[in-house]
């Protein structure tokens, strides 16, 4: 009966947690990773999650997406698109998604379809605000212009993510 038990034991081991279970923050119990923008005209990147940690460099993009990957009190380990980051302080930080552009003279199109009528074509690093994602696509408007993208020709949301 040990064997058994032992067996049995090893096997609810190895057994995988499902794919929906994600990390959730100690402080916001907010999932982890997740994506948010930047408030701040300019924000401090620091080495660690307090003020007396050096600043390594300075984020100098209003609206720029950030992915958190850590919490720390009011602090939240960021990174942006090259995977550049360190600990930003809450205040610095927006719920509002947006996202940047990966493609050059990316075409926004009226519909989720790549025959759709293009509404604009956007240049790399341009950011836009998201409001919805579908599995493939999302809904972006910027500069008076909305419409569809597909999701792989941008950066600030998850691929798995959907949005309403």
């Amino acid at each position: 009966m040990g064997r058994l038990s032992n067996l049995l034991s090893a096997l609810a081991l190895s057994i995988a947690l499902p794919a929906a279970a994600q990390e959730r923050g100690p402080v916001t119990n907010l999932p982890l990773p997740r994506f948010v923008s930047m408030k701040a005209a300019e924000g401090n990147v620091r080495r660690g999650p307090s003020r007396t940690h050096r600043i390594d460099w300075i984020f100098k993009r209003r609206d720029i997406p950030l992915e958190i990957t850590a919490e720390h009190g009011h602090w939240r380990r960021v990174r942006d698109r090259d995977g550049a980051g360190g600990w930003m302080h809450y205040s610095l930080l927006s719920g509002v998604r947006t996202v940047i552009v990966e493609k050059d003279m990316l075409q926004l199109r009226a519909t989720p379809d790549p025959k759709a009528l293009v509404n604009a074509q956007l240049e790399m690093g341009v950011i836009a605000r998201l409001d919805e994602c579908l599995p493939d696509w999302c809904d972006l408007h910027v500069g008076g212009y909305g419409g569809w993208v597909r999701k792989s020709a941008i950066w600030g949301v998850g691929a798995a993510e959907t949005l309403d």
